[in-house]
């Protein structure tokens, strides 16, 4: 595979949350707002990133046994790292966040690529694969949280278009269901066109 379809693939045809169907607690618990999704989004992206280059590094060097328990510590020091970099800089992403973050430890697209992908490929291969993946991530959920934005606040990106109230269900969780869904469906059928 070339190097842009590792990328590729990631963001269209294993799209995290709409083709593979991983990480869905993030997916319907941060999606409220667009900048939530996308902060969400970019958050996992960064420890995919530098949690499948590490583990790539090292896996030769890991007994069989203890993988699972050595990714858990590798991605967990990136959690750590990002957790610190949040507080600091984005406070109130952080805050509005929250649970979903140190959550992303055990997320398992993180996992799962670092199983899948990372232990069996080249550094720069796992990089590229946890771009794509963290990038089809973070699309869906910037998607999924602007639709439920739009439909349940009457806002964008946290601007508000109408004075008037949206749907409430829509901020609450059966709008992430429904949107969730809505959008599944169409990503899959244009997905099978191609």
């Amino acid at each position: 595979m070339s190097k842009f379809g590792l990328i590729t693939k990631g963001i269209i045809k294993e799209n995290p949350t709409f083709v593979l169907v991983l990480g869905m607690c993030p997916t319907l618990g941060t999606t409220t707002s667009a900048i939530n999704g996308l902060g969400m989004g970019l958050a996992t992206t960064f420890v995919l990133i530098l949690s499948n280059m590490v583990i790539s590094a090292i896996a030769g060097l890991i007994p069989g046994k203890v993988r699972i328990p050595c990714y858990i510590v590798v991605i967990a020091a990136f959690v750590t790292v990002l957790q610190l970099v949040m507080q600091a800089y984005v406070p109130d992403l952080y805050a509005t966040l929250g649970l979903f973050i140190p959550l992303i430890v055990v997320n398992c697209i993180v996992l799962g690529r670092a199983e899948a992908f990372a232990n069996k490929n080249s550094i720069f291969d796992s990089a590229l694969d946890g771009i794509g993946i963290g990038l089809g991530f973070a699309c869906s959920l910037t998607v999924i949280g602007f639709i439920r934005e739009i439909l349940g606040g009457l806002a964008v990106f946290g601007h508000k278009f109408a004075d008037a109230d949206g749907a409430l269900a829509f901020v609450l969780a059966p709008g992430a269901f429904l949107v969730l869904g809505y959008l599944m469906v169409l990503f899959n059928k244009l997905k099978a066109k191609n």
